[in-house]
Order: C-alpha cells, then structure tokens, then sequence
C-alpha cells in the first residue's frame, strides 16, 4: 500500500506553500494537480514523478470529483506515494475531505498538509485584515454558489445579519445577487466592498466600492475573485502594499465609501 499527501499549495505565489508540501512534491511518485496551482511548484517534482492535471473551470472539468477520487485510491493501492496538489487549502472548499473520506473508505493512509487559503491571504496581499481590532471580531468564508436544495433568500439573510466580514468564494457570477440580498436583508447598502483577482499574483487586481455601487464598478473583474464585504475594507487606503511594492499600474482603482 503506498501513501496520499493532500496538500494545500496556497493561494498563487509559489513562495506562500509550505515546507512540509515543498517535501510531499519531491518524493511523490504520482501529483495530481489543480487549476490555480501555480506551476513553478511543480519544478520540485523529481524527474521520474508523473504529472496529472485534474483541473476544473467553470461548466468545465477535466475529471469528475468520483474521477478523481478513484484515481487516487487505484494509484496508491498500487504502492506509489501521490500527491494530491490543490490550490489554497485542501479543507476550505478544496474538496480535500471527500477524497480524505474516500481513502479513509478504502484503509489508504494519508496526510493533510494544511495550506494558505486565499479568502485570507487574497485580502493580505491587498491591504484588508479580515479581523481587526473594534472593526471586526468576526470573519466568514462564504461560497457563492449555493445548491439547488438550499434555500437562497435564508443562506444570504443568515449571513446579512452574521459575521462583520464576510470573504466570499466563487462569487463573481453572482454579485449582483449577493449584494441585493445582503442589502435586502439587513447589510447596509454603504457597507464597503472589495473585489480582488489573482490575489498574491503578479496578475492581482483591486477593486473597491460598496454595497451599493461595487456590482458596476467591477465589472471587468473575472475569475478567480475574493469578495470580501466588511468595514475592515476601509484599511486598504493605509495598509494596501502589494500592489505598489510590485509597481503594478493602480489607475485603475478609485476608492469611494461614499
């Protein structure tokens, strides 16, 4: 029986991985690898290691969830070392529990190599703490997308009235209906907002506004995107660093609270 790492290799710069992932890529025999990993990661794969893409895009997926799972399992059962390679955390919508559950099903050992999540480390790179001293005391991570059986007004009206910073995933699609509904039920329409895209990249971008108004201002935005919606948004006229330490172009960002 061989062995699973299910690691979490961060948010997009290579640097934010961890050691203990850097050391499950360079004695893999098998990486399985996501979408938003960033490839330079895989230059620590040693040269006998198979490399296999398990990416997924919106309405596109190179392997099925059960694809990939079953994958895993028959590689390891074979006794080679994989290493499951996921953008982010494998925990925070990684999907890294079903394959856990799956390998926990078939008596397969396995590690879980937590990594940098980037509804975190996305607001970081662009001047948000998602807590802050008598700002915000409390942080949620939010998917956008909510399942056909979940009821849609409830989820959001849940979250209007809940945590003071809300960091959403995969939510770019549905901003105009996020919004809507958090002002709908509770959230003031003036309550500032942040888009940022390729967060901890070279590629990052930052687009800031409110509730009110942060739908029209970002719609050149695509994916991959953080949300973040909370007062701690204000900071980023003062702490913001990213952006202007790796002399990327901010013309495009006018801040406006107000």
């Amino acid at each position: 029986m061989g062995k699973v790492f299910l690691v979490g290799a961060g948010p997009g710069d290579p640097d934010l991985i961890t050691l203990k992932g850097l050391k499950a890529i360079a004695q893999a025999d098998f990486i399985l690898y996501d979408r938003l990993v960033n490839k330079e990661l895989l230059n620590h794969a040693s040269q006998s290691a198979q490399l296999i893409y398990c990416g997924k895009s919106p309405n596109h997926h190179s392997l099925e969830q059960e694809e990939i799972n079953q994958l895993i399992c028959d590689l390891a059962s074979k006794g080679s070392i994989i290493t499951r390679l996921k953008g982010g955390d494998p925990f925070i919508f990684g999907r890294g529990g079903e394959e856990a559950i799956s390998l926990s099903d078939r008596e397969i050992p396995f590690e879980i190599v937590p990594g940098i999540t980037s509804g975190a480390s996305a607001p970081a790179y662009a001047g948000i703490p998602v807590t802050q001293r008598n700002v915000s005391s409390s942080v949620a991570f939010v998917s956008g997308i909510v399942k056909d059986s979940v009821d849609v007004e409830a989820y959001w009206k849940h979250l209007a009235r809940g945590p003071e910073t809300l960091c959403i995933y995969m939510g770019a699609a549905n901003l105009p209906d996020i919004t809507a509904l958090l002002t709908k039920y509770g959230r003031d329409p003036d309550t500032p907002a942040a888009l940022i895209h390729s967060g901890t990249t070279a590629a990052q971008k930052t687009v800031t506004g409110t509730l009110r108004n942060i739908v029209e201002r970002s719609k050149e935005m695509q994916n991959p995107v953080i949300i973040v919606i909370g007062e701690v948004v204000r900071l980023r006229d003062q702490i913001k660093w990213y952006e202007d330490t790796a002399l990327q172009d901010n013309s495009h960002e006018t801040t406006l609270y107000q």
